[in-house]
């Protein structure tokens, strides 16, 4: 065997190498991809629950707060969360309209009981990786689907109700409401 020859089989054995090195790191480098979109997942699920927990909590401080003369109700809108208009001053129950993490749009879906909003839902049709491991409140959001069915109503019960549940079987996105409440159906929109 000449030296040319050992030295193009030296050659052709080290470009093998370089390929096998090149198609690792490839791997390694999808490997990383997923663990980062994940980790961006995980943390966007974070944030949504913290922003529904506010709005949750906002919607409760606004129907919790009576004029006199008047019952419990919720706001119209999301805007009466920012300006209460009910009571003389400046009352606010939200400091802003909150962006939706999982869609980045400041879109929400809302439930309405009679025509009034009694709790929030991201329009995200995602899948959750976050499946178990929830706060009390937020039980009823174990092994769902997508983040759109994580529902941030207050009571955070409501739609758990069994008068609500029953109602719900029958006619999908309408249930009827609570003894108490001010409505007679809440219905969730997009």
């Amino acid at each position: 065997m000449t030296r040319s020859e050992r030295g193009a089989r030296q050659r052709g054995f080290t470009f093998l190498w370089v390929l096998l090195l090149v198609a690792l790191l490839g791997v390694g480098l999808t490997v990383v991809a997923q663990m980062e979109s994940m980790t961006s997942q995980r943390q966007k699920e974070r944030e949504l629950l913290s922003i529904g927990r506010q709005y949750r909590e906002a919607i409760g401080r606004y129907y919790e707060s009576q004029f006199p003369g008047r019952g419990h109700e919720y706001p119209r809108s999301l805007d009466d969360l920012l300006k209460d208009g009910r009571m003389p001053g400046v009352k606010r129950h939200l400091r802003k309209i909150f962006t939706d993490p999982a869609t980045g749009k400041a879109e929400w879906g809302l439930v309405l009981v009679a025509g009034r909003v009694a709790g929030i839902h991201s329009l995200s049709d995602a899948k959750p990786i976050k499946q178990a491991g929830f706060e009390a409140e937020d039980m009823s959001f174990a092994d769902k689907k997508t983040l759109s069915q994580w529902v941030f109503t207050y009571p955070a019960d409501l739609l758990l109700r069994p008068d609500m549940a029953a109602l719900s079987a029958s006619a999908p996105g309408l249930v009827a409401s609570a003894p108490g409440l001010v409505a007679s159906a809440v219905r969730l929109e997009r």
